[in-house]
């Protein structure tokens, strides 16, 4: 007799990813691999700086630098589209994903810290060395926490910001996001950063807020949805990718009724 197979945690699951498109299957490959059925609906757009002049004149001058930090993959992929040399420069990144990006592009990564947020980065840090008179370089996005900067420059660093990228709001997958919503046929809406939580929250209407039972990738974007007053029923113990699907599978593999 054939062994009946196990139910998967996430069979008959519908779970919206709102991540960039060009990331979205990185969080919807292991979803789909647990049983759910992913709908990509990207609440936010990355693309180039209006201007690229601000992050050209650091990189002409990269060497002047004694830190380069990095606080995003996308923010990895953007500086290493206009970098043309191989950076030689002490390098710390906010977490595994990013460091790993990092080291793709043949750079080594001297230091990440234990908790995937800026500031456990500052923490990290000034554990690893004397951060007074040195010269860092953060490249980032438009829209950002300022708790990096901040924290470095008071604590007597010099730190320039560039844009190296820009996140947009994509207005007409939230408005189908939305419709989706609407009919209560979802199980979940993840959120990997601030900007999607902004993006989305942003431009449903309110009177369906309730409807949503979001999953968060940590801290930082579950303060973004209690801005709008949102409180997540899921958030990832671990801040990464795999962190949020195990658990949104913890979820629903405890009970958690289907819609």
């Amino acid at each position: 007799m054939k062994k009946r197979a196990e139910a998967k945690p996430l069979t008959g699951r519908k779970i919206l990813v709102t991540r960039p498109r060009h990331q979205s299957r990185a969080l919807a490959k292991p979803l789909e691999a647990l049983g759910a059925e992913v709908i990509p609906a990207p609440a936010i757009r990355i693309e180039p700086p209006d201007d690229f002049a601000p992050l050209d004149a650091a990189l002409s001058r990269l060497e002047d630098y004694d830190w380069l930090v990095f606080t995003s993959v996308n923010g990895v992929d953007a500086f290493f589209e206009r970098c043309t040399q191989t950076p030689r420069v002490r390098i710390a990144a906010i977490g595994p994903a990013t460091a790993d990006a990092i080291r793709e592009r043949g750079a080594e990564v001297e230091l990440t810290p234990p908790r995937f947020v800026a500031e456990a980065l500052v923490q990290a840090l000034s554990e690893h060395t004397s951060l007074g008179g040195k010269r860092f370089l953060i490249p980032r996005a438009d829209i950002a926490r300022e708790t990096l900067p901040r924290s470095l420059s008071k604590a007597g660093a010099s730190v320039d910001v560039v844009v190296a990228y820009r996140t947009v709001y994509d207005v007409e997958e939230v408005n189908k996001s939305a419709s989706l919503v609407e009919q209560d046929v979802l199980d979940a809406v993840t959120f990997t950063s601030g900007s999607t939580v902004r993006s989305f929250y942003g431009n449903i209407p309110p009177r369906i807020h309730p409807l949503v039972r979001a999953a968060s990738i940590g801290p930082i974007t579950s303060h973004a949805l209690r801005e709008y007053g949102v409180e997540p029923k899921i958030e990832a113990e671990a801040y990464t990718t795999e962190g949020l699907v195990e658990a949104i599978a913890k979820y629903f593999s405890e009970g958690e009724p289907s819609r």
